[in-house]
């Protein structure tokens, strides 16, 4: 819930149970011309099939917001850890698809 205190400072309360988040490893992004919604998914090793587990839906501002956010972020992460890195080969805006561990057996 949102308070706004007297003195103009926006109060966020986090649940417990938000706070716990939702793993994801891959975001599909659509828009309107009103509206921008971000599905997180998560996609699991050997299953074909992977369920939205959550939907953001935010207006063109808040997007770009959220953009620059994001941005910023990770200027601020990779300054302190060094570059994070695409796996060679793979298209950076799909998860990898190969795990690790044991291959399956056929």
């Amino acid at each position: 819930m949102e308070d706004l205190k007297n003195n103009n400072q926006l109060q966020i309360e986090l649940t417990e149970e938000v706070a716990q988040g939702i793993y994801s490893n891959l975001a599909i992004i659509t828009h309107s011309s009103s509206e921008f919604v971000v599905d997180f998914v998560r996609v699991m090793p050997g299953i074909p099939k992977a369920n939205v587990k959550s939907r953001v839906i935010l207006t063109p501002e808040h997007a770009k917001r959220l953009l620059l956010a994001l941005q910023e972020n990770i200027q601020k992460y990779e300054s302190v850890n060094g570059s994070i890195k695409n796996v060679r080969g793979h298209d950076p805006l799909l998860p990898p698809m190969s795990f690790g561990g044991p291959a399956p057996i056929a």
